[in-house]
């Protein structure tokens, strides 16, 4: 099972060590990351928007052609508005980020709640009031709070992901694996 991490070893705790280095930049320029964020966002759109189109023309009926078509130049308008205006772009993230972390945090507590009886449960409970407490941050000091955020969670992420890249080839050696 653990063959194939193994003959990756270097080239994962390569990876790892890129992904660290990205993330401590993300975190140390937050507003850069952010916008960086913002851009990469705006081709994703830009792409997702694209296909829509292409794929109308394959849709049977002019009610499914016209939704798709409908689709396609949303989300080529939400792209340019990401590529054009990137700061407004990480402001909207922004935005949309905290409403998902509220919402993530809802989910949590509602699954504390089904689980409450188990042990470790109570992880649930504290991962959801800490979205909560979160998201109200970023909201409290939104838009102001876009100069960090987004770029600040990128940069988290990106740590925990080198760690997580590093770590484990690692432990496999350790354990002879």
């Amino acid at each position: 099972m653990f063959a194939s991490y193994k003959s990756s070893t270097l080239w994962s705790i390569f990876l790892g060590v890129m992904l660290f280095l990205a993330g401590l930049m993300a975190v140390a320029l937050p507003f850069f990351a952010g916008i960086a964020a913002s851009v990469f966002f705006g081709w994703l759109l830009m792409v997702a928007g694209i296909v829509h189109l292409v794929y109308a023309w394959s849709e049977r009926g002019a009610g499914a052609v016209l939704w798709q078509v409908l689709i396609g130049v949303a989300y080529l308008i939400a792209a340019l508005y990401m590529l054009v205006l990137p700061v407004a772009g990480v402001i909207t993230l922004t935005l949309v980020l905290a409403f998902y972390i509220v919402v993530s945090g809802v989910f949590e507590l509602a699954v504390f709640l089904r689980l409450r009886g188990l042990r470790g449960a109570i992880w649930f409970l504290v991962d959801g009031l800490a979205s909560f407490l979160l998201a109200g941050l970023v909201l409290f000091h939104w838009p102001s709070s876009s100069l960090w955020a987004v770029g600040t969670l990128v940069g988290i992420s990106l740590l925990l992901s080198g760690i997580a890249r590093i770590t484990l080839p690692l432990s496999l050696r350790a354990i002879g694996g």
